[in-house]
């Protein structure tokens, strides 16, 4: 018995990386699984490598960025398995420049495929399960979505892809006090792993360590998170953001208010500077911008 029988999950970007660190992890927690990415070959590899170890799996291609692509996804899904459970929005692409020579194009090809890439799937099903709430039915079905380091913190060189991030991160605390009360929980996660992403921008770092030597890097190190994230058991947590990497799970402090000076009038202009260097200089620091 695995802690996801009978649950069927969709995730996008499985063909590699990360996606199929949890596409395997899931199969072997008894999911039916949906393998979306947008290369086909890679797709149809994954869900063939589930099925010959026994496990329930699909291929998808389908475009993640348009409502009516996603909805095939989902229909897909739902004529294979009956139902869907968990979504787990993965897939992500860099287009890394510093900020002043960034271009239009890297900058929608990034909104795109992260932002409205988390939005499509999540909006059909989170129809779907709100529907069937209202009916009556018991709902548990879950969101997971993909932050950043870059997100939380920024990175240097990535100013598209951390809005892009950070953005996801205000997303989940949004749809996890919306869809609370339809038995919806959302949660995100900032990994960091060996992708082909990450080795395109720090091959050096994200280097597979010598035999015998714990490999922090591995994809298969965040997968157990994202799996029990999906199950049943995680039915209590929603609206947090984790960070995972090795054998290491941090829950991200997210903003809140903080250091306040209040004059009980309005500040004159002159007033405002001697304030805020006392806020600053009792206020902790932020953590630095990836590569400052």
């Amino acid at each position: 018995m695995g802690i996801c029988d009978g649950r069927t999950v969709i995730i996008t970007g499985a063909g590699g990386g990360l996606g199929r660190a949890y596409a395997l992890a899931f199969a072997a927690e008894g999911a039916n699984v949906v393998i979306n990415d947008i290369r086909n070959d890679a797709a149809v590899a994954v869900a063939s490598e589930i099925r010959e170890n026994g496990g329930k799996a699909i291929a998808s291609s389908d475009d993640i960025t348009r409502l009516d692509t996603a909805q095939r996804i989902v229909d897909a899904a739902v004529e294979a398995f009956g139902e869907v459970h968990v979504v787990v929005n993965n897939a992500g692409i860099l287009r890394d420049r510093m900020f002043v020579s960034l271009g239009e194009e890297d900058w929608d090809a990034v909104m795109r495929v992260h932002l409205k890439g988390h939005f499509c799937l999540a909006n059909i099903l989170g129809r779907r399960w709100r529907d069937q709430a209202k009916a009556g039915k018991l709902v548990d079905a879950r969101i997971i979505n993909t932050s950043s380091g870059a997100g939380l913190q920024g990175s240097i060189g990535q100013s598209n892809y951390s809005a892009a991030k950070g953005g996801i991160a205000s997303l989940t605390l949004v749809q996890a006090a919306e869809l609370a009360r339809y038995g919806i929980t959302a949660n995100a996660l900032a990994p960091s792993a060996r992708t082909s992403m990450t080795e395109s921008a720090m091959a050096d770092v994200v280097k597979k360590p010598e035999d015998g030597i714990f490999d922090l890097w591995a994809a298969e190190n965040v997968a157990p998170l994202v799996v029990w994230l999906g199950s049943p058991l995680s039915r209590h947590v929603t609206g947090q953001v984790f960070e995972a990497q090795g054998g290491r799970i941090s829950l991200c402090d997210g903003w809140r208010t903080g250091v306040t000076r209040d004059k009980g009038a309005r500040w004159q202009p002159s007033e405002v500077g001697a304030a805020v260097d006392a806020i600053l200089a009792e206020a902790p620091p932020a953590q630095k911008v990836w590569g400052s």
